[in-house]
């Protein structure tokens, strides 16, 4: 088991530390640049986007061809959670969600004439998207068998009709990936289709107000109002839509962890820095038998993170949808990013809970982590039920082929 990364790795790795350290941080810690919504304001976002292309930093993720840098998922497991040591860092490099898993299955499952016009205005920064597939109860959520939004087949057109919420970043997306029921077929009953924000007989009924801090565009609710859309708008194929949705929610699950070790390793950080420096009854706190307990078992379960998640990029490289690599990985960093937030607010005490640093952000950030992309006792259920059909196999180590 080799734990080592190559040079050319290394070298985007320190690049992306070293432009987070001197081109973000220092835009993060003056409050001016932040929008209403605790995101980076679009103004102080530009110029640092035209930074990170001239530097070769753009879109790690997509192929070299596409118009990125060719990174596999352990590359960007290791250049992830380095952009993520600032809350502003993943949107930078345009690696954030929802556009991060938009680009990577418009790569793989579009037509060349969809690439040209859905995927390339994304991969330039000029626009950005949304996934449209979390509906209003009782429709469909972790289970997309529920599903109530339809495609109805009129000629060569497909008519839509039915509500999605929670749609992350729908206010300012241009270009969405939404999916409906085209038939009853438990298999290939869904399909995606891709629109434009200017079609028409679609709206956002409303931007939905959460307690944390908010991706550009928000968390909307949008209602399909017989909207009209063309064959040529479908992706993958008819009665695709399970597959496509397995393409794009396994590895986002995935890239979400990547993202959360940096911000729960930025937690560590401020937590150790303060704790060396702050001094009371005569004693520094980092000298504290119970602020060493806390700290270093943080460390362990961060470590832990890692390598749940470096083991789950590495299957999904090996050809391998990583279900049960990807459940275990997305349960820990979850729970992990909660717990490094409120250690490290503890840890920092009333300057913990201000806003004097991206704790209290962090913190408020870190509760959805255990519900976006499959709440974790969905992901425990899979587990169980790998544990169930695979018995003792649930361990096994995948032996070399030679």
């Amino acid at each position: 088991m080799d734990f080592t990364i190559s040079p050319e790795l290394e070298d985007i790795r320190a690049r992306v530390a070293r432009f987070v350290e001197c081109e973000i941080l220092p835009i993060e810690s003056d409050r001016a640049n932040w929008d209403a919504h605790g995101n980076i304001s679009l103004p102080a976002l530009a110029p640092l986007r035209e930074k990170a292309k001239a530097e070769g930093l753009w879109c790690l993720q997509l192929k070299k061809e596409t118009g990125g840098q060719g990174l596999d998922k352990t590359g960007m497991a290791v250049c992830y959670e380095e952009m993520n040591r600032s809350i502003f860092g993943p949107v930078v490099f345009n690696s954030a969600a929802p556009d991060d898993g938009n680009m990577m299955v418009l790569e793989k499952a579009a037509t060349e004439a969809q690439k040209e016009r859905w995927l390339a205005p994304i991969v330039s920064g000029d626009v950005s998207s949304s996934f449209a597939m979390t509906e209003p109860h009782p429709g469909g959520g972790s289970d997309p068998g529920m599903m109530l939004t339809t495609a109805t087949r009129k000629g060569d057109t497909y008519v839509l009709k039915g509500r999605k919420w929670f749609i992350t970043g729908a206010e300012d997306a241009s270009h969405f990936i939404t999916m409906a029921r085209t038939s009853d077929d438990p298999r290939r009953g869904l399909t995606a289709f891709l629109h434009h924000k200017d079609e028409a007989n679609w709206h956002i009924e409303r931007r939905i107000g959460i307690m944390g801090p908010e991706e550009h565009g928000g968390h909307c609710e949008i209602v399909y109002d017989n909207m009209e859309l063309s064959a040529d708008r479908v992706l993958l194929g008819e009665g695709l839509g399970l597959k496509l949705t397995q393409m794009r929610l396994g590895p986002a699950r995935l890239t979400h962890c990547m993202r959360w070790l940096g911000l729960a390793k930025r937690c560590a950080e401020i937590a150790s820095e303060y704790a060396q420096n702050r001094h009371g009854f005569g004693v520094r706190l980092s000298d504290r038998e119970s602020i060493q307990i806390k700290l270093g078992d943080l460390a362990m379960q961060i470590e832990m993170g890692r390598l749940l998640v470096m083991k789950a990029a590495w299957a999904i490289d090996q050809g391998s949808f990583a279900k049960k690599e990807v459940s275990m990985a997305k349960i820990h960093v979850a729970n992990l990013l909660h717990k490094a937030a409120d250690v490290a607010i503890q840890i920092n005490g009333a300057r913990g809970y201000s806003t004097d640093t991206v704790l209290e952000w962090i913190y408020r950030y870190a509760r959805q982590a255990r519900l976006v992309d499959g709440a974790d006792e969905v992901h425990q259920m899979v587990l169980n039920r790998h544990l169930q059909d695979e018995d003792k196999d649930f361990w096994k180590w995948q032996p070399a082929v030679n």
